[in-house]
């Protein structure tokens, strides 16, 4: 069999850039041009649609993909094996260069053999391309098979004589190349009957984790934004050449870069969907484009910078994420755009195509997306899909505002990034939105709960000292009350000095005196009269002893007895297999009175469970020390987690204070409380962060309270507490009160805690295990200080 061009550039296109993963994709690729045309028939295929990948099993191995297509004749044969021919349309397949084949291949190994049979046929025929032994007359051995079945159909290519760093690759890395093509080929398995194989187990499509199609948010008290955008628009249909697939003007008869004839009229059409991810991640954001249902681009960032078409080169300014750019992002689509060019890598489009910048102005403007940006620059409002997601959705805050799941306190990020993995798993659990969105509604149910007494006692009927004693945990005497550590939970009244919770207290009375409540019922009552408790439902345990899967519920009324009718603050229901329901009453007088951690006394609790069923000889405290390492990672006093909580916290208040200066007018005002040195370091974070703004435009607005030091917010609440106190910023009653020292004594109290807080996000160095723990309690105290969100 002829082939072109000789060994020698065969080999040279070995040596250009595709990992191991793309050469393989581009084998992929052309059986499933060959499926998506018998697809489109219409007519039954016996056999179905499957591509295997056997993997090496040595660096001495072969690569074998094998295919259930229709198979082809010599002739067609022997133009697929030929460098530089391609058969495919340039607008309708996946394979679009015809060099594919050969590069793929010639990257992977030195010896290639083709075998392929149609329904009837009587043998397999093929060829087998080895580059060390093909000379210039660039002949390749025609080889043949005998079939055992006439009705076999397909085509079976193997790869030997690997490159070793191939196929090392290859060997070891099953389960990434599955996660890749997963990737790649998802919506092709989702919307058609294709099966990918590889080394023995099924390629499963990686879906997007995303809110439902009936999520939204409302804007502004007025402007309700869906989680879900839909994008289907149509453009003027273009003239394509078949050869080269160039895109034409409408009246020629020839292609102006090929010569050829073939001119065809296709359709231009930018369609798929933006929307919002159940979680935050640091890489797994950002938008898919595809081309003819394979995804060219993965996670792809480029539509979140905003480029300045007046501004030099390299003026790039990233809008999204900004607010707690290390937290990641969440915004994430699908878009297909089957009518723009792509490399010859299939990794990127070609971007100085103008149907690429055409599609990019459908889906993300050309104006900026951060709205000020775009007024100080003479825009007009940026109304595209993406501008109206980043309007909706680009703050993190937890609650129903954004869309994010909380604790009461703030958001459980590293929760649900986990019930993400659950997801991708294909958990039925997690397969629907519904645990984020209850996560959601609990997280305001618990901040409605939870509204401390300051809040209470902040009233125009109490404006005394008193009052604001009492607000601050003071009793008469001016001694700390008996509750010191409030509890996620703090709505539930005390009828009395002593909480009816008390282990010192009588069992409630029976609801029947005919009757005892049974277990059941009681169990039924907890969960009736509960909320699920993110941060404490996950899997508990450690390889030595195995594992339970907990559902952490807290209770919302009444309180928990066990067995014998004592009060408890934990109760464990055992359920089928290994999982299990852990009730909490967190109004119990070990968290109210003693500060306990709920994660402590849980842990007690399993940790009996796992010792009795694992027979361990661990001892108890052994036990629960591994089982918190295990399971509980996050709750270490981390220095580095710790200020990034810290640092996650002052972003919030940096933009509430920010805002607050805009409302009032007072952004000048504060701009002068700037020290020289303040000044210099928020001019370099400006600069830093791609805002370059000359020093007698800052204090125009309050946007410089974002990039000064965070030991500068603590100077200017105690230089300007009526900007920020009396439910503005932070909840602490000021100007209510008549009382000089009541009106000290309560600014402190914030100021102390924002003092913890902006400490250890400037100094993240190592600190003693009672800082961190500190800066930790500080950390809640001020988050639950913070005012209502208006």
């Amino acid at each position: 069999m002829k082939i072109t061009p000789s060994a020698r550039v065969l080999r040279m296109l070995g040596e250009i850039e595709f990992d191991e993963w793309q050469c393989i994709a581009e084998l992929i690729d052309n059986a499933f041009d060959d499926f998506t045309e018998i697809h489109r028939s219409g007519a039954p295929w016996a056999g179905g649609y499957r591509v295997s990948v056997e993997l090496p099993d040595s660096a001495q191995g072969q690569l074998v993909i094998t295919d259930t297509g229709r198979g082809m004749t010599y002739d067609r044969l022997e133009r697929a094996v030929r460098a530089g021919w391609s058969g495919n349309d340039m607008h309708d397949k996946l394979g679009l260069f015809g060099m594919g084949f050969n590069v793929s291949t010639a990257r992977l190994g030195k010896r290639t053999r083709v075998l392929t049979t149609r329904q009837g046929d009587t043998e397999w025929i093929g060829v087998e391309i080895d580059l060390d032994r093909i000379g210039d007359d660039f002949e390749a051995e025609d080889i043949t098979e005998p079939k055992v079945d006439p009705n076999e159909h397909g085509t079976r290519i193997v790869i030997s004589r690997l490159h070793p760093a191939r196929a090392r690759w290859l060997n070891k890395n099953g389960a990434a190349l599955r996660n890749i093509l997963g990737q790649v080929y998802s919506w092709m398995f989702l919307n058609r009957p294709f099966e990918l194989w590889v080394g023995g187990f099924q390629v499963k499509p990686v879906r997007h984790c995303r809110w439902g199609e009936n999520r939204s948010v409302l804007y502004n008290n007025k402007e309700r934004i869906p989680a879900y955008i839909e994008i289907d628009q149509k453009l003027e249909n273009g003239l394509a050449c078949g050869d080269c697939g160039q895109w034409q003007l409408t009246d020629r008869d020839a292609c102006e870069d090929c010569g050829s004839n073939r001119l065809t009229i296709r359709e231009r059409r930018v369609h798929g969907w933006l929307g919002i991810q159940r979680y935050m991640h640091k890489n797994d954001y950002g938008i898919d484009f595809l081309r003819n249902g394979r995804k060219i681009l993965r996670w792809d960032k480029q539509l979140f910078t905003w480029r300045n078409p007046d501004g030099a080169v390299g003026n790039e300014e990233p809008e999204y994420p900004v607010d707690l750019a290390h937290q990641g992002g969440r915004i994430i689509g699908e878009i297909h755009l089957d009518h723009v060019p792509v490399t010859y890598q299939k990794d990127a489009f070609e971007y100085g195509d103008r149907s690429w910048r055409s599609a990019v102005e459908i889906v993300r403007g050309v104006a900026p997306l951060l709205p000020q940006r775009a007024a100080n620059l003479e825009y007009e409002e940026n109304t595209s899909p993406l501008a109206l997601l980043f309007k909706g959705f680009r703050r993190n805050d937890a609650g129903l505002r954004y869309l994010v799941p909380g604790d009461g306190r703030k958001p459980i990020h590293e929760d649900t990034r986990r019930w993400g993995q659950e997801f991708r798993r294909g958990n039925p659990d997690y397969e629907t939105d519904e645990r984020w969105w209850q996560a959601v509604e609990d997280h305001e149910a618990a901040k409605s709960r939870g509204k401390n007494a300051k809040a209470a006692a902040a009233t125009p009927g109490r404006p005394d000292e008193a009052a604001v004693m009492e607000a601050l945990g003071f009793n008469g005497a001016g001694t700390p009350s008996a509750t010191v550590l409030p509890g996620p939970d703090e709505s539930k009244p005390e009828t009395g000095a002593q909480s009816s919770k008390d282990s010192s207290s009588a069992p409630a009375a029976p609801a029947s005196e005919e009757r005892k409540e049974t277990r059941q019922e009681r169990v039924t009552r907890y969960m009736e009269s509960s909320t699920t408790y993110p941060a404490l439902s996950r899997s508990f345990g450690h390889p030595r002893v195995g594992f339970v899967e907990v559902e952490a519920r807290q209770l919302t009324a009444g309180g928990l007895t066990d067995e014998n009718l004592h009060p408890t603050p934990v109760l464990l229901d055992q359920r089928a297999g290994n999982s299990l329901v852990a009730f909490l009453d967190l109004d119990h007088s070990i968290f109210q009175k003693f500060g306990a951690d709920p994660a402590d006394l849980l842990l007690a609790e399993i940790a009996v469970l796992l010792r009795v069923r694992a027979e361990t000889e661990w001892s108890h405290s052994e036990l629960i020390a591994a089982i918190r390492a295990e399971s509980l990672p996050a709750t270490a006093l981390d220095a580095q987690m710790i200020s990034a909580e810290a640092q996650d916290l002052l972003a919030e208040i940096r933009h509430r204070m920010a805002s607050e200066l805009d409302r009032t007018g007072e952004a000048k005002k504060a701009y002068h409380f700037l020290s020289p040195d303040e000044l210099t370091a928020t001019e370099h974070a400006m600069i830093a962060n791609g805002k370059v703004t000359r020093t007698a435009d800052l204090g125009a607005n309050g946007e410089f309270l974002l990039h000064v030091p965070a030991l500068f917010l603590v100077h200017l609440v105690e230089s300007l507490p009526t900007a920020f106190m009396d439910n503005r910023v932070f909840q602490g009653i000021y100007e209510g009160v008549a009382s000089a020292s009541a009106r000290r004594l309560s600014l402190a109290r914030t100021v102390g805690y924002l003092s913890d807080v902006a400490t250890q996000a400037t100094f993240a160095g190592s600190s003693l295990p009672n800082q961190l723990l500190r800066t930790r309690l500080s950390i809640r105290l001020l988050a639950d200080d913070l005012a209502e969100e208006k």
